[in-house]
């Protein structure tokens, strides 16, 4: 089957909205696995601009050929207003990055940043359940990816995050939504984990090192980190350096497109 993108007057729709919207890849990697799929749909970039975000989405929403939403910065928060129902990553979270439009018309949401990662790690076969992990960064991307490890089973999840406050706020949300994961706020790195994840901005600007004070690393330690760039980031690095196996950014990436892409075809709506 080819795999050329055709637009026709079937094809249905997948808007990613952000403001900006200029910065992202995302169109043309869903639209060329939808295509490589057979499946007729698109994914095509919207600029809302944030002061006109409320009106905007709900006319997005009612096209009548517009089957998904996808949202980027600064909106994933805004978007929880839109859901009729939520995943428990969006419930835990607090935001979320894709709607679906169900076949009753009624819309569910996701956040699926930390089920791209998990994506990520499990597609290189790592395992995730009974790890002991320390997470530096409690935003938006740590949170998210947080959830997604305690979903997995992880043992435990220390939080470590310049914003105390921000990080305890992670760990009683964590808490409540997983009480079989031991979480807890960190001042550092404790000798006992076997899997460290960079989900801070540290490593995204020249000359940038690491989140933190990580040392020498056991081999048998899994290293996760979100920064994208050209080469590997500082923390990938490290890892190498350490013998360790690693997921990076571009893996969560990937990863993050496999569990949208399931979750928007998890449903039959009628034509």
């Amino acid at each position: 089957m080819s795999d050329a993108i055709r637009i026709t007057g079937a094809t249905r729709l997948y808007p990613i909205i952000g403001d900006p919207i200029a910065q992202v890849r995302s169109p043309e990697v869903f639209s060329a696995r939808f295509a490589a799929a057979g499946t007729p749909a698109v994914c095509i970039p919207v600029h809302v601009p944030s002061e006109r975000f409320e009106t905007i989405v709900p006319e997005l929403m009612a096209l009548g050929n517009v089957d998904g939403l996808i949202a980027t910065v600064p909106f994933k928060p805004r978007m929880l207003r839109f859901a009729d129902r939520l995943g428990r990553a969006a419930q835990t979270v607090g935001a979320l990055n894709a709607l679906r439009r169900e076949a009753d018309g009624s819309w569910t949401g996701d956040m699926f940043d930390g089920m791209g990662f998990v994506h990520g790690a499990k597609s290189k076969g790592e395992r995730l359940a009974e790890r002991r992990v320390q997470l530096f960064g409690a935003g938006g991307a740590g949170s998210a990816i947080a959830c997604g490890l305690a979903e997995a089973g992880v043992k435990s999840i220390g939080v470590i995050d310049q914003d105390v406050a921000k990080a305890q706020a992670l760990v009683d949300k964590l808490t409540r939504a997983f009480p079989n994961c031991d979480v807890s706020v960190t001042r550092e790195m404790p000798a006992a984990i076997d899997m460290v994840v960079n989900a801070s901005p540290v490593g995204m600007k020249p000359g940038d090192g690491l989140p933190g004070d990580i040392g020498r690393l056991d081999p048998g330690t899994l290293v996760g980190d979100v920064v994208i760039l050209t080469g590997p980031s500082p923390m990938i690095r490290h890892a190498i350096e350490c013998g360790c196996r690693y997921v990076d950014g571009r893996e969560m990436m990937d990863g993050q497109v496999d569990a949208l892409l399931a979750f928007f075809a998890d449903v039959a709506r009628p034509r």
